[in-house]
Formats: structure tokens, C-alpha cells, sequence
């Protein structure tokens, strides 16, 4: 029987070796795997015994399980609004959650409501009902630009390369107006701050470009987890079809956008099978009622050494310190960034190849 007074409740830091193992041996038990993307655990404990687990990544709720004998009481509840709470005082208040279908009632009970679903495969819900409205709203009010052809975006910029400004020079010679917009997740070498400066001053010089933050709804850990797990080469066609229906479902339409564009991708499994799921999720009429988008995929530029240009190939270069080859590969408007950058940090971040998305 439920008590509130037989359960107790406690956040588990994933680095905590033991725990992560009893953990990871509890969500085996009720047929979970544990992302390794999570930062922390909710817990809870009957005794000793642990009956139930909510994992936080972020601003994402995952690996949510309940043992067997507690199911159909108000534990699973419980659980998540502990994990709502832990994520909040993480400063984490726009939370989503991907469950499966069937699991949707129930975290509708949670506050968390859908908002695409992917056959009967995975569901992706926040934990309000209007966030994605709201944002679609602000894009309509303060950035639609009434055209034929409006073309997009999206790029990590880690940092912002000669192959990046390359990109958005031939995007824009290609339609009226051109939306870029910036991965605002910070789980790069240079802060999404950074990121995004060096953006707008490598785009200055394009009259029919704007620059955009990615927001939580584009290529971020709630929407396309595996993007920020490529280290380890996780591919999930699920990750990639959210994040795409949901650019196509609704921030597309908020902006008129008709095409995207991509640069080639030689060098990351990741981003290669992100740039194939485009022309999937974003041009094939049979798959969504919502209109089509062209994806149009432009050729990277190379260097002396007719290599494709690459934010990886600019962060190896900063490693070793050579400000030689750093500078054959980014435009000036980027020096100073990275310059500054050198100064204040050691390069110890993982080597994230988020450069062409």
C-alpha cells in the first residue's frame, strides 16, 4: 500500500559509482536502459529498497520507472514533481520529456503535455500546454518577413569557420530571406554566447539575413538528444524525426520558411545521418500534411590541402596553438573571438563536432 510516510525521496548524483549501478540495474529490472546523458536521479526508497527513479538531464526528465508492486498508486506522480522541483532548483524551468505513446495519459497527469508524437514509437512532452505556441508567437510578431522564398539555418558554430560564412553567402544568394539560427544548447567548446556573437559578426556584411537563438525547440537535448551524445556514437532515427517535425509542424510556418539548407557532412556520422533525415521529414508529402520544405545541401569549401573546412579541424588547431592554420580557417570577424578565448580557457572540453548543422 502507498504511504507518503514509508517513501523517502533523494537526488543521486550519476558520478556516485555505486548508486549509478543501482540504479542502472533497477531500470534493467523494469525494462529501461540509462541514457548516459544523465547528470542526476530522483529516487525513491521504501526502506532500503528502491522502488522507483526519475532521470534529469538538463531540461529533460528520462528513465522514469516505478517498481512493478507500486504501479497504480500516486508514486509515479511523486517521482516526477520531485524531479520537477530538483530540475527547477537546477534553474531549469521549461521542461520536456520523451515517454511512449501509451505513457502519455499518465505524464499527462504529471503537467506535462504532447507535443509530437512519431508513430507508435515516442512522444515528446513539456511541461506546459502553450510553450511552443508562445514561441512560434514571438517568431510571427518580431521576425516574419513577407516573401516567396524564405530559407534556413541551423548551426552549432564551434566555432564560426570560413565554411560557416561560406554556408550562409550562397543560402542567401538563394532566396529573398534567410533565418539563422544558432544551437543555444551549451555543451560546446565556446559558450552559446560566444557562438552567437560570432555568428552575427560573420553575417553583417548579408542584407537579407537575420540571426536567430535556436531555443529549446531546435537541435537541443529535449528535442535531439543523440546530436549531443555523438561521442559515442549514438544515431536514433526518433531523435532526429522529433526534432525535424516539430521545425516543419511549427517554426516553419511561424517564419514562411520554405528551404533549409545544410552544408555537405564528410566527417560526422552524427550530422550525416541528421542531413539524410531532412530530406525525409522535411520534403516527403506523404509523411505530413504540413507543407514541404526543400532541403538544398551545399558543398563545404576546402582548405590548402583541399580538405572540407571544419569547426573540429579550427578546435585541434587552437589546441595545438597554431594560430597559423587557425586563421586559413576562420574569417577575420572570428579572430578576436578566439583569441580572447584562448586566454581564458584551457582546452579540456570534449570534442564536440557540432560545426555543420
Amino acid at each position: 500500500m502507498y504511504s507518503d510516510q514509508a517513501l523517502t525521496f533523494e537526488t543521486v548524483d550519476t558520478r556516485h559509482v555505486t548508486l549509478r549501478e543501482e540504479i542502472r540495474l533497477f531500470l534493467a529490472g523494469n525494462g529501461l536502459g540509462m541514457d548516459e546523458d544523465i547528470e542526476q536521479f530522483v529516487v525513491a526508497r521504501c526502506k532500503r529498497d528502491l522502488v522507483a527513479c526519475a532521470g534529469i538531464a538538463g531540461n529533460t526528465l528520462k528513465c522514469v520507472a516505478v517498481e512493478s508492486g507500486w504501479r497504480g498508486t500516486a508514486l509515479g506522480l511523486k517521482i516526477v514533481h520531485e524531479a520537477e522541483v530538483q530540475a527547477i532548483q537546477n534553474g531549469e524551468h521549461q521542461l520536456f520529456l520523451l515517454t511512449t505513446p501509451e505513457r502519455v495519459k499518465a505524464f499527462r497527469g504529471c503537467g506535462f503535455y504532447p507535443l509530437v508524437t512519431l508513430d507508435n514509437r515516442a512522444t515528446l512532452m513539456e511541461n506546459t500546454p502553450v510553450g511552443i505556441d508562445h514561441y512560434c508567437r514571438k517568431l510571427r510578431a518580431h521576425h516574419r518577413v513577407q516573401a516567396d522564398h524564405v530559407g534556413a539555418i541551423v548551426m552549432n558554430a564551434n566555432p564560426f569557420t570560413s565554411g560557416h560564412r561560406y554556408l550562409i553567402e550562397q543560402a542567401a544568394q538563394s532566396c529573398d530571406w534567410l533565418h539563422i539560427f544558432v544551437v543555444e544548447e551549451d555543451l560546446s567548446a565556446f559558450s552559446f554566447q560566444e557562438r552567437f556573437a560570432m555568428v552575427q559578426a560573420g553575417a553583417r556584411h548579408i542584407p537579407n539575413a537575420s540571426v536567430h537563438p535556436g531555443s529549446r525547440y531546435i537541435i537541443s537535448r529535449g528535442t535531439f538528444p543523440g546530436y549531443f551524445l555523438k561521442e559515442k556514437q549514438i544515431v536514433n532515427d526518433v531523435f532526429a524525426a522529433i526534432d525535424l517535425i516539430l521545425f516543419r509542424r511549427y517554426i516553419a510556418p511561424a517564419l514562411n520558411i520554405t528551404q533549409r539548407f545544410v552544408g555537405t557532412e564528410p566527417f560526422c556520422k552524427v550530422t550525416a545521418h541528421y542531413n539524410h533525415a531532412m530530406h525525409n521529414w522535411l520534403e516527403d508529402e506523404a509523411i505530413m500534411p504540413d507543407a514541404i520544405i526543400n532541403v538544398t545541401e551545399i558543398a563545404r569549401i576546402t582548405d590548402e590541402n583541399n580538405l572540407p573546412i571544419s569547426a573540429s579541424a579550427v578546435r585541434a588547431a587552437l589546441k595545438r596553438k597554431d594560430m597559423d592554420a587557425v586563421k586559413r580557417m576562420v574569417p577575420a570577424t572570428t579572430l578576436p573571438f578566439l583569441t580572447r578565448w584562448l586566454s581564458h580557457h584551457a582546452f579540456t572540453q570534449p570534442d564536440y563536432d557540432l560545426a555543420n548543422v
